[in-house]
Order: C-alpha cells, then sequence, then structure tokens
C-alpha cells in the first residue's frame, strides 16, 4: 500500500504531536517531516516530495495565507488542506482563493480530517455544506463585494483581531512585527472601509458574524 505522504506545519508542538498521533493509526498515511513555521514549509517541499501539506493557517511571522500563495507558486500540483482555529466565515473563501484544496477547522473530528486528507490526496477537494454556499457567492465575479473583501490578507487578519478586542501593541506581539507596522495597517483598515476608530470596525465585523 502507498501511504499518503504528509508535511504538518504548525508552531505549536501539542497540536503537532496530536496530529501525528491521529495519522500514526491510520495505514494509509504517514508523517514524512513537520515544520514549525512558514519558512521551514517551503525549505521542506524544495527539498522533498509530498502528497499533502496540513498547514496552519496562523504561525508566527509570515501568515498561513501567504506561505500557502508561495508555496502554490512553487508546486502548484501540491495539496494543501488548511486547518485553522478560525471558523470558515473569517477565512476559507480567501484560503481556496489562494489555492487551498481543502479547509477544516481545528475542532474537526479526527475521522472528518482523514476523510478530506483522503479526498484532497485523491485530487478533490474538500468543502462543508455550509462553506459550498458561501464560496458560490463570493466567488461570483459580478457579486459585489463586502467591505472586507477590499484587504489585503494581512489587513483582513489585522481587522479580525482589533475586532476582537486586542490592542495594536497585542497584535504586534502576536504577529511579531512593529507596533509601527500594525498602525499602518490600521490606517489602511479604516481608509479602505471608510471607518472611522476601532468601535466602527469591531461593530462591522460582529453585524457581518467575522468575529463571535
Amino acid at each position: 500500500m502507498n501511504k499518503i505522504r504528509i508535511l504538518i506545519a504548525d508552531d505549536h508542538p501539542i497540536v503537532r504531536e496530536g496530529y501525528k498521533k491521529i495519522l500514526s493509526d491510520t495505514p494509509d498515511m504517514i508523517v514524512a517531516d513537520e515544520a514549525e513555521n512558514g519558512q521551514e514549509v517551503l525549505n521542506y517541499i524544495r527539498k522533498k516530495n509530498y502528497d499533502l501539506i496540513l498547514l496552519d493557517i496562523s504561525m508566527p511571522g509570515r501568515s498561513g495565507l501567504e506561505i500557502l500563495k508561495e508555496l502554490k507558486n512553487e508546486r502548484p500540483r501540491l495539496p494543501v488542506l488548511i486547518l485553522s482555529i478560525y471558523p470558515e466565515e473569517q477565512y476559507a473563501v480567501r484560503a481556496f482563493r489562494a489555492g487551498a484544496s481543502g479547509y477544516l477547522t481545528k475542532a474537526s473530528a479526527p475521522n472528518e480530517l482523514m476523510s478530506a486528507i483522503r479526498k484532497i490526496s485523491q485530487g478533490g477537494r474538500y468543502i462543508s455544506s455550509s462553506l459550498a454556499e458561501q464560496l458560490t457567492y463570493y466567488l461570483d465575479a459580478d457579486a459585489d463585494k463586502p467591505l472586507h473583501e477590499t484587504l489585503s490578507d494581512r489587513e483582513y487578519q489585522v481587522m479580525l483581531m482589533i475586532a476582537s478586542g486586542k490592542t495594536v501593541s497585542e497584535i504586534a506581539g502576536e504577529l511579531f512585527l512593529s507596533v509601527k507596522t500594525i498602525s499602518t495597517y490600521r490606517s489602511h483598515i479604516l481608509e479602505k472601509t471608510k471607518m472611522k476608530n476601532n468601535a466602527e470596525i469591531t461593530l462591522y465585523a460582529v453585524r457581518n458574524k467575522l468575529v463571535g
């Protein structure tokens, strides 16, 4: 039996161990390597071949979406399954636009993870029924874009963090970026969305169900 060779990319060792435990009990899958940041992912795919990558969307430095785009430029046929703590409505559409073959939240059951891996490794896509409805709307080129769709991936990430109540300093610390850089992103967000302050950002995010 040819096993599905998987590269796991997540910055939390305990999460990687959890995935390894689940997949080690599965006879048709093997964890070939693991990476703790985006640069390691790119280094691995330049040296080795994999059947699938499990990629965390939120890692230190460059985000998972940035890494996904570069990865797909270098290895366009390599399937990528995004795993995230964020619900589908926050990031899944952007992930598929960037080239992902599937999107799962980390709260998903192990059997759903294995089903997604098998389907994606055979050239398919893994999309939940609720996400399929969103994709039909968002990927329609003629659909009017909501304001947050005008933001870059990093601006969108910062917007969600602002909406969740984090300060500029806290966001800078979590993303390993300078306070000045985050302040610049915030300015771009306010300019593009025609909002005036953090309170308006938060209200917008709540109304559009981007945050709880």
